[in-house]
C-alpha cells in the first residue's frame, strides 16, 4: 500500500455541489410505520431474478424465505415483516421505464413477528465457506448500488488469495448521507461485519500463507463518521480507517483501488484478480446482523432529500415500500417536486412516479425542485475539452457523442464507450449543457439491445439448422427404411419362389 506522500494523482472528477447539510446532522429515523402493503421485487440484484417458494393466501413471518436464488449469481428474498401474501404478479418496476416486473405484495399484520433464526453461537468458529453460504442465504448484495451478490464476491476473494478488503465509506454523491449516518451511529457494528467478512475470505493455509488485511477509505468531508469508524477499529490490526479526498466519482471502485493501494486494474479485469476486492460500509453492516443475529437483508437507511422536502432526513425502511409513503412521512411538497429521483442526482434514476417500491438499491430518494435542476438548453460545442479532463475513466466523450449522434456505435465502442461508468462527471462540467452521459446510457442500452439481437438470431439459426439437420437425418432413416422394407419384401418372394418351385 502507498504511503501518504506516494499517492496517485487523482484522475478526472469534479467537486459537485454536496447538498448533504440537510440530513448530514441527523440522526437515522427508526419510527418510520410499517406499511400496509410491501410490494417486494424478486429482482433486487445482479443476475438471474429469485423464483418464488410461496402460495397466494399463504402466511409468512419477519425473515421468512419468500424466493429462493437461482443460479450462482443471484440472492434470495425475504419477508421484510410478517403477514399474508397477496399476490405474485407483474408490478411497476422503480426504473425510469416502471415497465412491470414481478413482485410478491406482502399484506402486513402489524405483528412484526420474526421466523426463528439460525444463530452461531461463535461466528470466527465457522469455516470461511460457512460465512459464505450464510452471507448467500440472507441475500445480502452490495448495497453501495452495485447489488452483486455479497457471498459471490467472498468465494471469489479466497480463491484469488485476496491481500486487500477496501470498505467503501466514501458517499461521493450529492445529497446522500446514509452511509455517513451508518458509520456515525453504528460503527462498532460495521467493524464487526468487516471482521465477518475477512474470516469469509480466509485462505491462509500450508503452502499458501495469505492473509487480507481491510482498509476502510471515508472521504474527508465526513469527520465524525471517520472519528467513531477509527475508535471502533483500533483494537484490530488487520483493520485501518483512512481519509480520501472529497471528489466525485472517488466511489468508483477503480478509481478507489488506485488511491488506496496505487494498483490499476486491467481494462476487462475484475479487481480480485489483482488481489483487491470492494464492499460498501451499509453491506458490512448487513453481514453482521446475517451471522450474528441470523437476520437477512431486509431493510436499509436510505436518505430522502431535495428542495421540496419539508422534513429531510436518513430513515431506515422494510424494502417493498412504496415511494409515495415514504414521501408523505417525509413531507414532500408534490407541487414543487420537478423531478424524482433514486439514488444520487449524478448517477440515479429519475423515475416517473412514486408508486415504485423501494429495493436494495435505493441508498436515497430525492424530490427536487425545478430551481435544483440544471439548465438543460443544449448549446453548440465550444471545443473546450473539459469533459476530457474531468472523465475519470480518460475517455473522450465529445467524439463518443458525435459518433452516436450520427448511429456509429461501433465507433462509440471503440472510443471506450464499454468503459464509461456513466458518472455524468462531463455532462456536469459541460458548460454548453449537453447531456453527454444521456447520449452514453442510450447507446450502452442500443449496444447491448443489438448484441442480444445478434444472439438471438444466432440462437435461431442454430436451432433451424438443428432442425433441417434433424428432418434430414429423419428422411434419411425413412428412405433407409424404405430400402430395407423393399429388399426384405423382394426376399421374401425370391424364397417364396424357390419353395414353390421345389413343390
Amino acid at each position: 500500500m502507498l504511503s501518504f506522500f506516494e499517492k496517485p494523482r487523482l484522475r478526472g472528477g469534479v467537486h459537485a455541489e454536496e447538498h448533504k447539510t440537510a440530513t448530514a446532522a441527523l440522526p437515522i429515523a427508526t419510527n418510520f410505520p410499517l406499511p400496509d402493503k410491501l410490494y417486494i421485487p424478486l429482482q433486487q440484484h445482479v443476475g438471474k431474478p429469485a423464483e418464488p417458494v410461496i402460495r397466494v393466501g399463504e402466511k409468512v413471518l419477519k425473515g421468512q424465505l419468500l424466493a429462493h436464488s437461482q443460479g450462482m449469481i443471484s440472492a434470495p428474498v425475504h419477508a421484510p415483516s410478517s403477514g399474508v401474501i397477496l399476490d405474485v404478479n407483474d408490478y411497476p418496476a422503480p426504473h425510469p421505464s416502471a415497465l412491470p416486473i414481478r413482485m410478491i405484495v406482502l399484506e402486513t399484520d402489524g405483528k412484526d413477528e420474526w421466523a426463528e433464526a439460525q444463530i452461531a453461537a461463535d461466528p470466527f468458529q465457522l469455516t470461511p465457506e460457512e460465512i459464505s453460504l450464510r452471507v448467500g442465504a440472507a441475500g445480502i448484495v452490495g448495497l453501495g448500488g452495485a447489488t452483486f451478490p455479497t457471498a459471490v464476491k467472498l468465494n471469489m476473494g479466497r480463491e484469488n488469495h485476496i491481500d486487500t478488503l477496501i470498505i467503501n465509506g466514501s458517499e461521493c454523491e450529492p445529497y446522500l448521507c446514509c452511509d455517513d449516518r451508518l458509520m456515525q451511529e453504528r460503527a462498532e457494528q460495521i467493524i464487526d461485519g468487516v471482521r465477518l467478512m475477512l474470516h469469509g475470505m480466509d485462505s491462509r493455509d500450508a503452502i499458501n500463507r495469505v492473509s487480507t488485511n481491510a482498509v476502510v477509505a471515508i472521504e474527508d468531508n465526513k469527520p465524525q463518521a471517520f472519528h467513531a469508524m477509527q475508535a471502533a477499529a483500533e483494537p484490530y490490526e488487520q483493520i485501518k480507517v483512512i481519509q480520501i479526498p472529497t471528489r466525485y466519482p472517488m466511489g468508483w471502485d477503480r478509481q478507489l483501488i488506485r488511491y488506496v493501494t496505487g494498483k490499476e486494474v486491467p481494462v476487462g479485469c475484475r479487481s480480485s484478480e489483482i488481489g483487491v476486492t470492494i464492499h460498501n460500509v451499509g453491506t458490512a453492516y448487513a453481514v453482521h446482523k446475517a451471522i450474528r443475529y441470523g437476520q437477512p437483508l431486509l431493510s436499509r437507511v436510505v436518505t430522502v432529500a431535495g428542495g421540496a422536502v419539508k422534513r429531510p432526513m436518513n430513515v431506515e425502511v422494510p424494502f417493498g415500500t412504496l415511494i409515495s409513503e415514504l414521501f408523505d412521512f417525509c413531507e414532500v411538497d408534490k407541487e414543487q417536486t420537478a423531478r424524482i429521483i433514486m439514488g444520487g442526482p449524478m448517477m440515479g434514476d429519475s423515475l416517473p412516479h412514486t408508486a415504485l417500491p423501494t429495493v436494495k438499491a435505493t441508498s436515497g430518494i430525492l424530490a427536487l425542485t425545478q430551481s435544483e435542476l440544471k439548465n438543460t438548453d443544449e448549446q453548440p460545442c465550444i471545443r473546450c475539452a473539459g469533459c476530457v479532463s474531468v472523465c475519470p475513466a480518460g475517455l473522450r466523450p465529445l467524439d463518443m457523442a458525435n459518433n452516436i449522434r450520427i448511429n456509429q456505435l461501433d465507433a462509440a465502442v471503440d472510443l471506450g464507450l464499454k468503459d464509461c461508468i456513466s458518472c455524468g462527471c462531463c455532462s456536469y462540467i459541460c458548460p454548453s449543457n449537453i447531456p453527454l452521459v444521456q447520449y452514453f446510457k442510450y447507446a450502452s442500452g442500443e449496444v447491448i439491445a443489438r448484441q442480444q439481437a445478434q444472439h438471438k438470431s444466432e440462437q435461431t439459426k442454430r436451432l433451424m439448422d438443428a432442425r433441417n439437420a434433424r428432418i434430414e437425418r429423419i428422411a434419411q432413416q425413412q428412405r433407409e427404411d424404405e430400402l430395407a422394407w423393399k429388399a426384405a419384401k423382394a426376399e421374401r418372394e425370391r424364397l417364396k419362389a424357390e419353395q414353390e418351385a421345389l413343390v
